[in-house]
């Protein structure tokens, strides 16, 4: 062989190698509502997830390639919700960390199961959200079944005798939650004085307020969002209502003090453990507060979930969605949560829910 024949061969096998097509980036979604009356819960899944996905891709990526994100709204409308799940089956994406409202997770999530795509919430709380047997869903928070139970053993315990009325706003998170919490009280022999359903998005609470001062209500328990739940607060301060409010996860968020200001003063409510004050975590919440960012509420949720996908593809050599599934439900992650794994519905294996209380335009553990 000659030295130029040689050489032709080599520069032929170079280009070769060159025409070979790069690994392609895994591509995973957040969905949740980046619009609407609940975009800041949105706003922390985006970052959660961005940071997630760029801390993993920092590492080397899973199965050695980048995780591409892309986002995805749903403005806690089921029908959009709907319409977004198409998008992200017809994207081809690994994950979904997604949705926040039940409402919207529990009908994207059949669209999920038809498209082989794994579903992991970092919000929806529903009962009906796993127990449906879907084998591609998972949630990495509590369910309302466990929350509604917490709050009316802790009223029974700290407000003996009051006179407690509840109030639900109709979605599936906010009913669900409410009749949890109104069944456990009543099997306790504690009869409401009232229970009223409201209509979301309205601006004057007034004739609901009237209903409770006729009752005397001391404790209203309220199933709902944070605007709903800090305009209920502020009419009942500004009609002379001296009433507590206790409601559920979705009141943890610093917008629920912009609504109430300090007539919010003294609310309680229920959510998992703060991520944010382990140790563990320290250096990682410090990045977010350097991009001027709280990471409150879900937003390290959204980075929990994206952690225990990534791990279970890593344990199963793949991004198939049925053998991550089974890798999800029979191995533990070391998450921001904690070390967590999930059940065979894909409820989330973690520490239960605790108090909360507001105090001076902040949230912390309740005593």
């Amino acid at each position: 062989m000659t030295r130029t024949t040689s050489l032709f061969l080599a520069a032929l096998a170079a280009a070769s190698l060159c025409s070979l097509p790069a690994k392609a980036d895994i591509t995973i979604a957040v969905v949740g509502p980046m619009t609407g009356s609940e975009a800041q819960f949105g706003e922390q899944f985006r970052r959660g997830g961005t940071m997630a996905v760029d801390d993993i891709n920092a590492k080397g990526g899973v199965l050695g390639q980048k995780l591409q994100l892309v986002i995805g709204d749903d403005a806690c409308d089921p029908k959009q919700a709907v319409s977004v799940a198409n998008d992200m089956v017809s994207k081809e994406v690994a994950l979904v960390a997604g949705h926040y409202c039940s409402g919207s997770s529990i009908p994207a999530s059949d669209v999920y199961a038809e498209g082989n795509v794994i579903q992991i919430s970092p919000a929806s709380t529903n009962p009906k959200f796993t127990d449906r047997g879907l084998p591609n869903v998972f949630r990495v928070c509590g369910r309302d079944d466990a929350q509604g139970p917490t709050a009316a053993k802790y009223v029974l315990s700290h407000f003996r005798g009051k006179r407690i009325a509840i109030v639900q706003d109709k979605s599936a998170y906010g009913k669900g939650l409410a009749d949890e919490f109104q069944k456990t009280l009543n099997a306790q022999g504690v009869k409401e004085v009232l229970y009223e359903a409201i209509t979301a998005g309205e601006k004057d609470y007034t004739p609901l307020v009237s209903k409770l001062k006729e009752v005397k209500a001391d404790i209203v328990y309220f199933g709902g969002y944070k605007t709903e739940g800090g305009l209920i607060v502020r009419q009942m301060h500004e009609q002379g209502l001296n009433a507590t409010l206790i409601g559920g996860d979705a009141l943890v968020t610093e917008e629920f003090w912009a609504i109430t200001g300090p007539a919010g003063e003294g609310t309680l409510m229920t959510f998992g453990p703060d991520p944010r004050l382990d140790p563990a975590n320290a250096a990682l919440v410090q990045r977010f507060r350097a991009q001027n960012y709280e990471p409150e509420a879900y937003t390290l949720y959204t980075y929990a979930a994206i952690q225990a996908w990534a791990q279970a593809a890593q344990k199963s050599g793949t991004i198939d969605a049925v053998k991550v599934e089974a890798a999800l439900r029979n191995n533990t992650f070391d998450t921001v949560l904690g070390k967590i794994g999930f059940d065979i519905k894909g409820d989330v294996t973690a520490p239960g829910y605790v108090f909360y209380v507001w105090r001076n335009g902040k949230y912390g553990y309740a005593k």
